[in-house]
C-alpha cells in the first residue's frame, strides 16, 4: 500500500519533469486523491464535483483495464488526447498516478514526459 508521504514525492518529481505538466495526483482505488501538485498559474478546467467524478471514473478505468493484465500483462499508461488537455495516468498498484499536461504541447514533448514518469512510477510500485 502506498503511503502518503510516497505520494506527495511521486507527485513532486512528476511536476518537476517538465514546465508542460499542469496537475500531477495519485488517487486511491475508491476515486480519492492521496496526494497531488498543481502548477502555480493554471487554474483547474473541472470544478469539485466533476474532478471528484473524473477520479471516481478514472479509479474504476484502472480497475477494469486490470482484468484483462493475465491476457495482455499489465497496463504501463493510458494517455488521453483531448480539445483543451492530456492526460496521463499510470497503474500504481490499487493507485493510479493521473496527470495532466498542456494541450498544445508536441507529442515528442508528452512522450519525453511518459518516458520520465515510467520510472518513477516503478521505483514505488
Amino acid at each position: 500500500m502506498l503511503n502518503k508521504k510516497d505520494a506527495q514525492e511521486i507527485v513532486k518529481e512528476i511536476l518537476a519533469i517538465s514546465p508542460y505538466v499542469r496537475f500531477a495526483g495519485v488517487i486511491d482505488s475508491k476515486g480519492k486523491v492521496v496526494a497531488y501538485a498543481r502548477r502555480p498559474g493554471h487554474e483547474p478546467l473541472l470544478n469539485i464535483k466533476h474532478t471528484s467524478d473524473q477520479f471516481s471514473h478514472l479509479a474504476i478505468k484502472t480497475r477494469m483495464a486490470s482484468q484483462f493484465n493475465k491476457q495482455l500483462g499489465d497496463v504501463q499508461f493510458m494517455w488521453e488526447e483531448r480539445e483543451k488537455v492530456q492526460t496521463i495516468s499510470f497503474a500504481l498498484a490499487k493507485n493510479t498516478v493521473w496527470v495532466s499536461i498542456d494541450k498544445k504541447v508536441i507529442r515528442s514533448e508528452v512522450l519525453r514526459i511518459i518516458d520520465s514518469c515510467l520510472p518513477i512510477v516503478k521505483h514505488f510500485s
